[in-house]
């Protein structure tokens, strides 16, 4: 089997235009625009409108990223949509996806991995593109995440917020660029720390967890962070020392964007200079698995990511879920 090398051909991000702000926030729990600043970096996240769904916002990031690689919604022929809020349990959001962008030849599925979801799902497309499984694919990070937010819950409510995130993979045309290396690990000793624990077969929905507010996310931030923190700079040293590469040698950092101290902290961790570090979460929050995305794209139009850059990408979600990308950036 012929394995090429994967690139990135085009990124495309969607946010819903609703702001809401930590003022916002003061007004519905106990908390003030200090105390999320000082915590998370968070000022400001997006959040749909009542009715507007995973679909719609991953729809619209894939049109316009299957546009700017100068492609037409026929070509694609493999969809994957990272998410932990699909529109329904089945079908699969990448089903309806594929119909509402009209990507005729495609074939498709979602992959939960949480907040690693676009880091997993960017490994699998392209290993798929590698081995000639696929010419074009599409992979998506999007989520919802005020569909399963407790708004009376002010340890959860200030975090989260809804975007969604696209990228079309395809044989790199240039052996220099594209997708050198990957690096994924799962713990489920500590699903029970950040889970949404009613809705699945072990505990379908009845008018008791409906009461008990189970359908929304549960966290323990402590065990959250702590795992974070320690996993994010030792899967970004693995993957690193396995390329004989340290945080030097990179151009870029891209974090998953749940908390600035855990970027700053794994970041500290390689060797990676603060002016090299992709933030946004001030603007966005956690968007989960559009985060990565929505920085990269955020790199993009300030200037901070140009082409031929050596980025990586990082993530650690619930399940534990953590993930590393090596990239070599050619747009």
């Amino acid at each position: 089997m012929n394995v090429r090398r994967v690139e990135i051909k085009s990124l495309a991000t969607f946010v819903p235009p609703r702001l809401l702000t930590n003022a916002d926030l003061e007004k519905m729990v106990d908390t003030s625009d200090e105390w999320i600043l000082q915590r998370t970096g968070i000022r400001q996240r997006h959040i749909v409108d009542p009715g507007v769904a995973t679909s719609d916002l991953a729809a619209e990031a894939a049109k316009k990223a299957i546009a700017r690689a100068g492609l037409t919604p026929a070509d694609i022929d493999l969809i994957i949509v990272g998410t932990v809020t699909p529109d329904m349990l089945f079908p699969s959001t990448a089903c309806l996806v594929q119909h509402k962008i009209g990507a005729t030849a495609a074939w498709g599925f979602d992959l939960s991995a949480a907040c690693s979801a676009f880091t997993y799902a960017l490994t699998v497309g392209s290993q798929i593109v590698a081995a000639g499984g696929a010419q074009h694919a599409l992979v998506i990070g999007a989520d919802v995440m005020s569909s399963i937010i407790d708004y009376t819950d002010r340890a959860t409510c200030v975090l989260f917020g809804d975007g969604a995130g696209a990228v079309v993979l395809g044989a790199s045309t240039d052996p220099a660029v594209g997708i050198i290396d990957f690096e994924h690990r799962i713990d489920g000793s500590g699903g029970a720390s950040l889970c949404m624990p009613a809705g699945g077969s072990k505990m379908p929905a009845t008018h008791a967890t409906v009461d008990q507010r189970l359908h929304f996310v549960k966290q323990d931030g402590q065990a959250v962070f702590k795992f974070a923190v320690r996993q994010t700079g030792e899967i970004c040293g693995r993957l690193l020392k396995r390329n004989n590469l340290t945080g030097e040698d990179l151009d870029l950092f891209v974090s998953h964007q749940a908390n600035k101290r855990i970027i700053m902290s794994a970041a500290e961790r390689i060797g990676m200079p603060p002016e090299k570090v992709v933030i946004n979460i001030d603007r966005f929050g956690n968007t989960t698995a559009a985060t990565i995305p929505l920085a990269l794209n955020d790199a993009v139009e300030s200037g901070q990511l140009k082409k031929g850059h050596l980025i990586l990408l990082t993530s650690v979600g619930a399940g534990f879920t953590v993930g590393s990308v090596l990239v070599r950036w050619g747009l």
